[in-house]
């Protein structure tokens, strides 16, 4: 539980750029998704309240409780995403989603929270200058196994981000260039089988079209040149809330979800994607500004890896609309619409103000 002294080590600052951001999010969400069916929204609003009860909920255990534990809540993600190549409901192609009774959503997000506190378990005793060889292989068998049963469904751009994870734990456990070598060389492995074994033809599709959007501009180069458009037309101040033709007139695709940025910078202009990147600046920078602050390894390794698997979405998505990545279905946490997203992203923050008010506490 949560006792005076903790309550007012509270990082109250990051909970209001949490809920900002949040906020923003679902104005974008009714903007472009208030003419289409399925009350977006309002189900947005709702997993918004759950969000801030779990949030709440993460903060009332000890951290070191919840890595304890840990290794049970691998293996029950383990078991969920095993199921769900079966038993899935399918989406865009891929068996991603489970649905109990009147609740939905996608076991692959929080499935990452489990992953994070099993690795900050694996590296929490790490007292080496540099990663060794087993701790490596542990910690890589970790985010894989999950990684792998994602990337099965097939689901590519989540299972993509479980690697940031291990990112941030080998960061921090002390890469040497050896391992960085071995490290792009497996990657150009991974990369070369992917391409010519588990890539599909549409996925093919994506990363060529990245080159040249032009060449498909009806096909696979249609969502690129939507969302060019839709930002260009916003201009400094933009066209007005409720007022972007590209995404009421339903020309951009994926609008309340991978392209809710498209709309932001349509209805709001430069000024408008400016003041929410300086707001999403701030955000992460005060999550790698925890880090530091942790009273302890395991700390520090939640606080990095908490921080690295927020800002890979956001590094990849806002290139994603402006042709410069591949789309990958990884949406931008807080602003795009996705229940299971927003549980997961506060989630996460809840561990980082885990850390961050027991700093004081007797190790």
């Amino acid at each position: 539980m949560i006792d005076r002294v903790q309550f007012r080590e509270i990082d109250w600052a990051l909970i209001a750029l949490l809920i900002l951001n949040s906020l923003i999010g679902l104005a974008l969400i009714y903007s472009a998704s208030r003419l289409a069916p399925g009350n977006f929204f309002l189900r947005q609003a709702l997993w918004l309240g759950i969000s801030l009860i779990f949030l709440f909920l993460m903060l009332s255990i000890d951290y070191k409780l919840w890595m304890g534990i840990s290794p049970y809540l691998m293996g029950l993600a383990l078991a969920v995403l095993t199921a769900l190549l079966v038993f899935g409901r399918g989406v865009s192609g891929a068996k991603s989603w489970l649905r109990l009774a009147f609740v939905g959503g996608q076991p692959s997000e929080p499935a990452k929270i489990a992953v994070l506190l099993l690795v900050a378990l694996i590296f929490s005793d790490f007292r080496r200058t540099t990663i060794t060889a087993d701790i490596a292989a542990l910690g890589g068998g970790a985010v894989l196994a999950p990684m792998l049963l994602v990337a099965a469904q097939p689901d590519l751009g989540t299972a993509m981000s479980f690697l940031p994870i291990l990112f941030g734990a080998f960061v921090l456990a002390g890469m040497s260039r050896r391992t960085v070598a071995v490290i792009l060389i497996g990657a150009l492995l991974v990369g070369l089988v992917g391409w010519n074994v588990i890539l599909k033809d549409y996925q093919k599709k994506r990363v060529l079209t990245l080159l040249n959007p032009n060449d498909d501009p009806r096909g696979s180069g249609y969502h690129v040149r939507q969302s060019r458009i839709a930002i260009g037309s916003g201009g400094l101040t933009g066209k007005g809330f409720l007022k972007g033709t590209q995404s009421q007139l339903r020309f951009l695709p994926a609008r309340h979800t991978d392209f809710i940025f498209s709309v932001l910078g349509e209805e709001f202009g430069f000024l408008g994607v400016f003041f929410v990147l300086v707001s999403y600046f701030f955000f992460l920078a005060r999550l790698f500004n925890s880090v530091p602050q942790s009273r302890d390894r395991a700390g520090m390794y939640i606080n990095f890896m908490v921080a690295c698997l927020l800002t890979f979405p956001v590094l990849v998505n806002t290139m994603m609309i402006i042709g410069l990545f591949p789309i990958t279905g990884i949406p931008i946490p807080l602003l795009s619409y996705g229940g299971s997203s927003l549980l997961t992203t506060y989630l996460a923050v809840g561990l980082v103000l885990n850390v961050k008010m027991r700093r004081f506490v007797n190790v």
